[in-house]
């Protein structure tokens, strides 16, 4: 079986040479093959130098390029899409996640699971400012998307190549990968992992990444629960604003005709026509945008990403696999 290790990372270059070591002293006892997947989100540190040093030693070392930055989801995208494994595992640069925990995933794969979870049960960051958040972020999205996990903020995870290769990638969505991938009718757990504390480098996190975390969770329940049926979600919120808007015009009707009062200068006419208006035209507005996004994306297979340059050993493959000519 060959083995992917995608590692997505900006401005990592105190912890990347601490990082391959660790990777290399746990991938090497074991029996798989495997490659090691640096995507490169544009840092302007010396990053991308430090990787294109261990490339040019070590044929197992891939490394990912993009022209600027594109953000975790587009990196994670880009490994998935260039990985050869038959097995991905994914992980931060930032020495938080323990390599020692990648053959507990790689059992729970062999095992059956579809998808495997890390759950940081002992997690080193501070608690007001990011546990806390966390904690309520997971309690949300489990209810929301009915796939309940403790730690969907986890990096470290892994996946069958079969079922990551048919999730698509927008926005912040690769946290939400296991409810995604959910609608597959697939095989997950959750696996307690090492969380250790940040040594070097800043936090990539900040308050606008959970803004857009929200929003992509709107778009993931709607992907999850009327993708195939969208007219259920904006028919009824056309069918209530309409409605109410013509109900308001109906009583306003009668009183005119029955009981004699004038409909000049009474605001409630203003508003059942807008209310009518809003109900057709802005949900019409947004099915027709939501489907022309998922059309542009998905009919050209476009990515969310744009390579500059894809360094890899061309002359040895770990595994003996045929080599992706993209770059």
């Amino acid at each position: 079986m060959l083995l992917s290790i995608v590692i997505p990372l900006l401005n990592e270059e105190e912890n990347i040479p601490l990082l391959y070591q660790e990777l290399k002293d746990v991938l090497n006892h074991l029996d798989d093959n495997y490659e090691l997947l640096f995507i490169d989100d544009g840092s302007t540190d010396r990053s991308l130098q430090l990787l294109c040093d261990l490339q040019k030693k070590d044929s197992h070392v891939v490394v990912v390029n993009f022209r600027k930055n594109f953000g975790q989801t587009a990196a994670m995208a880009a490994g998935f899409d260039y990985a050869l494994g038959d097995v991905i595992i994914t992980m931060d640069a930032d020495l938080q996640n323990d390599p020692k925990d990648i053959p507990r995933l790689l059992e729970k794969i062999k095992d059956g699971n579809d998808v495997v979870t890390g759950w940081r049960f002992d997690r080193k960051d501070a608690f007001i400012n990011r546990r806390l958040p966390s904690i309520i972020a997971n309690k949300i999205i489990s209810k929301v998307t009915g796939v309940n996990l403790h730690d969907y903020g986890c990096t470290l995870k892994a996946f069958r190549k079969e079922v990551i290769k048919s999730v698509k990638l927008y926005g912040e969505m690769h946290r939400f990968i296991p409810a995604i991938a959910s609608g597959m009718g697939i095989d997950f757990t959750e696996v307690k992992v090492n969380h250790r504390a940040r040594r070097f480098g800043a936090s990539k996190y900040g308050i606008s990444r959970t803004i857009r975390v929200v929003l992509d969770l709107m778009t993931v329940k709607f992907l999850l629960s009327y993708s195939t049926r969208p007219i259920q979600v904006f028919g009824l919120m056309g069918v209530i604003s309409g409605g109410i808007g013509l109900l308001i015009a109906l009583v306003m009707t009668f009183q005119r005709q029955f009981m004699g009062i004038a409909l000049a200068d009474r605001p409630m006419l203003f508003l059942a026509i807008l209310l009518i208006f809003v109900g057709i035209q802005f949900v019409s507005l947004g099915l027709i945008a939501e489907l022309q996004a998922r059309t542009y994306h998905e009919s050209q297979n476009k990515a969310v990403y744009h390579i500059k340059k894809v360094y890899r050993t061309q002359s040895e493959t770990p595994g003996g696999s045929e080599i992706d000519a993209r770059s």
